[in-house]
């Protein structure tokens, strides 16, 4: 089993096979694990996309097989009295008896107004980074020619639009004049309502606004305060939810109790956390050593020395 995790299939390493399976419960609410091997025994762990799988329902409610669908082609995996072929992981939904909840759905509104933000954003950058001002024509006439007109908007798109015209003089001739006009009110609160929705977005998938660099945002102290609420907060439970569907999924193949834990001393993060323990622990007169190395996860005096 450890050296299925550590290596899941040919062309993934675990971590990348990790990544593709939290993705695709973050994104989706969703992950879908495949196990190939023959004799029912896996060899191979596959991370199927979500948007390509779905389930097949029962008379009863139940699921009773998988539909894989590549293009034209259809591949179907039936659940029957043995092991899984597909383990299933989703989020809670609150509609849905099936399929879960992704935090992109519960932001949907957010994303939107981001978006649109954005394209805003995007607009005043591609007119110099300013609202458009008034070129006003004092001529005698008070009106240009449409061959002047023509001319003359050419040259604006040309010489006075986007990013890398911003600054640039304008030659004006005879009879122009240029009236530029601030920025109005709502222009200027367009970046407040992107933080806004950006602030959204983080709460949404639990990681604290902080972290993204998101401003106005002071729940926490400092970034380490943050980042350590983020892995006890989001990360773990998530970490555990995974692990825990994994490992009793995988048991169905050994006949044995899989157990599958994320290592936390291995988590820089909670790095602080760990020395407070230590700490307290080793101040702890009423404990025996072997009390203190059975609190800290350590293997007992005995054993150390049996293995040297």
């Amino acid at each position: 089993i450890l050296d299925l995790v550590q290596r899941p299939n040919p062309a993934q390493s675990r971590a990348e096979f990790l990544e593709a399976l939290y993705g695709q419960i973050l994104l989706t609410g969703n992950g879908y694990v495949e196990a190939v091997g023959p004799d029912g025994v896996p060899l191979e762990l596959h991370v199927l996309r979500s948007d390509r799988i779905g389930l097949v329902p029962g008379a009863d409610g139940w699921p009773v097989a998988y539909e894989y669908t590549v293009g034209a082609r259809k591949h179907r995996f039936e659940l029957g009295d043995g092991p899984a072929p597909i383990c299933h992981i989703k989020s809670f939904h609150p509609q849905d008896d099936h399929y879960g909840l992704s935090p992109m759905q519960a932001a949907a509104s957010a994303l939107d107004v981001h978006n649109a933000a954005s394209r805003w954003s995007k607009a005043l950058l591609d007119n110099a980074a300013r609202p458009s001002g008034a070129i006003v024509y004092q001529g005698g006439e008070g009106q240009l020619t449409p061959d002047q007109y023509d001319r003359l908007l050419a040259e604006m798109e040309a010489n006075h639009q986007g990013a890398r015209n911003a600054g640039r003089p304008m030659l004006l001739e005879g009879g122009l004049d240029w009236k530029p006009m601030g920025f109005s009110p709502s222009d200027m609160e367009f970046q407040k309502t992107k933080e806004s929705a950006a602030r959204e977005i983080a709460l949404a998938f639990g990681v604290p606004p902080m972290l993204m660099g998101i401003p106005g945002d002071a729940t926490y102290a400092n970034y380490q305060e943050a980042n350590r609420a983020f892995y006890r907060l989001t990360v773990l439970p998530l970490v555990g939810k995974v692990t825990e569907a994994v490992s009793h999924w995988l048991s169905g193949f050994t006949g044995e109790a899989v157990s599958l834990k994320a290592d936390l001393d291995q988590v820089p993060a909670l790095s602080a956390e760990r020395e407070a323990q230590w700490r307290r622990v080793a101040g702890a007169a009423f404990l025996t050593d072997a009390e203190k190395r059975a609190l800290l996860g350590l293997p007992k005096a005995s054993e150390e020395a049996g293995d040297e």
